[in-house]
C-alpha cells in the first residue's frame, strides 16, 4: 500500500497552525495514483474541511488528534448534484469532513477526529436547564457523505461533532465497525449516526455518547431529487447513551424504511429508549404524512431510562401510510414513563410484537395501546413501582 504521510506535506502537528491544505495536498496525491494510505501521526493537527476521495484510507493513528478549527470560515458549505442543500436541516451543510460520490475509501483509526463542539456553543447558559444554548450561526458536522459506495469506518473516534456527527445519504454498502462517539451531553442536534436513504449498511461494536439521538434512521425526501428506500440496515453490539433517544426511526414525511435488525444493545439516558415518533410539528410543508416504516426488528437488548422506553407514535392529524410489521424480542427495561404504542384516528399502527419482556416501570401504566391493531404480547411481564418523579424525567426532547 502506497503511504503518504500528511507531515511530508507540510502538517504540523502543534494544535496551532491550520493544516487543511497541507492534508488535503495528501489526500489529492493518494487519490491521483490510484489509492492507498495517508497516513497521520501522532499530534493534534488542526484542520478545516477536508473532501474525502475515491480509494484512499484517512489513516488517524494512536495518539493523533484532528481537531476541526473553531472558526466558521474554515468551513466549506456542502453541494452535490441532486441534493437540495437549501433545504439543510438546522440551516446548516458545514463539515470537517465530506466526500460526494466516492467510493473503496475508509476512515480507520485508532486516533481521533474530534469537532471542537462546545466552541460553537455559549457554554455559560442552559436552554431549560438542559442544554447549551443554540447559537445563530451554522455548527459544523464531522462528515457528510453523499451517494457514495463501498466504504469503511473504523476504530477512530469520532468526538464533540458541534451539529450531526455523521450524515450519510444515500449511501451503499458501509461498515461502520468499533468505533467511538463521545460529546459533550449538553450540546443540542449532535446525533451519533444518521443513516438517510442508505441501504445495506452495517453497524457494530461501537459506543455512543450523545446529547442527541444516537442512531437514525431518515429517508428526507424532500431533501433530493431522486428517491430511495432507508433499507437493509443492521446494528448491533452497541452501547448507547443519549440524553434525548437511544435510536429514532424515521418522522412523519419522510419516505420508506424498511427491512432492518437491531440487537444486543444496552441503551441508558436521561430520556428515552427507542423512537417512532410522527408528531405534527415535524411535518413538512403542505404534507400530512407520507412515510412508510416497516419490517424492523430489535432483540436482546437493556433499557435503562428516566423517560418512555420504547414508543411508536403517529399523533392526531398525521395521515402515515404505514407503520407497522415491528417486532421487540428479549429485552429487559427499567423506565420512567411505560411502552406507548398510540396511532392516530388517521393512522392506525399495525402488526406490533413483544415477546419475552422485562419492564419494570414508574406510574399507573406499563404499557400503553391505542388505536392499533394486531399487537401481540408473549411472555411479557409487567412490573410499576412507586412514582419518583425527578427533573430530568420531565425534561422535553431536543428538537
Amino acid at each position: 500500500m502506497r503511504i503518504f504521510d500528511i507531515c511530508d506535506y507540510g502538517a504540523r502537528a502543534d494544535g496551532l497552525t491550520l493544516n487543511t491544505s497541507a492534508i488535503q495536498k495528501a489526500i489529492d496525491a493518494c487519490h491521483a495514483v490510484g489509492g492507498g494510505r495517508v497516513f497521520c501521526g501522532p499530534g493534534d493537527f488542526l484542520t478545516g474541511s477536508l473532501q474525502l476521495k475515491s480509494r484512499v484510507d484517512l489513516h488517524v493513528s494512536m495518539g493523533c488528534r484532528l481537531v476541526g478549527s473553531t472558526k466558521l470560515a474554515d468551513y466549506v458549505d456542502f453541494t452535490a448534484p441532486g441534493f437540495r442543500h437549501e433545504l439543510a436541516p438546522e440551516e446548516n451543510t458545514k463539515s470537517l469532513l465530506y466526500a460526494v460520490q466516492a467510493v473503496d475509501f475508509s476512515i480507520t483509526g485508532p486516533g481521533e477526529i474530534n469537532g471542537s463542539g462546545p466552541a460553537f456553543y455559549d457554554t455559560s447558559s442552559l436552554t431549560g436547564g438542559r442544554f447549551y444554548k443554540k447559537p445563530a450561526t451554522p455548527r459544523p458536522r464531522i462528515l457528510m457523505a453523499y451517494q457514495c459506495r463501498n466504504f469503511r469506518i473504523e476504530d477512530a473516534s469520532f468526538n464533540d461533532s458541534p451539529c450531526w456527527t455523521f450524515w450519510l445519504m444515500q449511501c451503499q454498502t458501509v461498515g461502520i465497525h468499533r468505533i467511538r462517539m463521545i460529546a459533550d451531553q449538553k450540546m443540542i442536534n449532535n446525533d451519533g449516526i444518521d443513516l438517510d436513504m442508505c441501504r445495506d449498511v452495517t453497524v457494530s461494536d461501537s459506543i455512543f455518547k450523545t446529547g442527541d439521538d444516537c442512531i437514525i434512521l431518515r429517508s428526507m425526501r424532500t431533501l433530493y431529487e431522486t428517491q430511495m428506500p432507508c433499507e437493509n440496515i443492521t446494528v448491533t453490539n452497541c452501547v448507547l447513551d443519549s440524553w434525548c433517544q437511544g435510536i429514532r426511526v424515521g418522522c412523519p414525511s419522510d419516505g420508506v424504511i424498511r427491512n432492518c435488525a437491531f440487537s444486543n444493545l444496552v441503551i441508558s439516558g436521561l430520556h428515552n429508549g427507542i423512537f417512532f415518533e410522527n408528531p405534527k410539528r415535524y411535518l413538512a410543508k403542505d404534507c400530512r404524512g407520507a412515510a412508510d416504516i416497516r419490517n424492523i426488528v430489535f432483540s436482546n437488548g437493556v433499557i435503562n431510562c428516566n423517560g418512555t422506553p420504547i414508543c411508536l407514535i403517529a399523533e392526531e392529524g398525521v395521515a402515515l401510510k404505514h407503520l407497522g410489521e415491528i417486532s421487540f424480542s428479549h429485552f429487559r427495561i427499567k423506565s420512567g414513563r411505560p411502552i406507548i404504542v398510540q396511532g392516530s384516528s388517521e393512522t392506525t399502527i399495525q402488526n406490533i410484537s413483544f415477546s419475552d419482556i422485562a419492564i419494570e416501570t414508574d406510574g399507573d401504566d406499563a404499557i400503553v395501546c391505542r388505536h392499533a391493531r394486531g399487537v401481540k404480547l408473549n411472555n411479557v411481564e409487567l412490573t410499576n413501582r412507586p412514582a419518583a418523579v425527578t427533573s430530568e424525567a420531565l425534561l422535553p426532547a431536543a428538537v
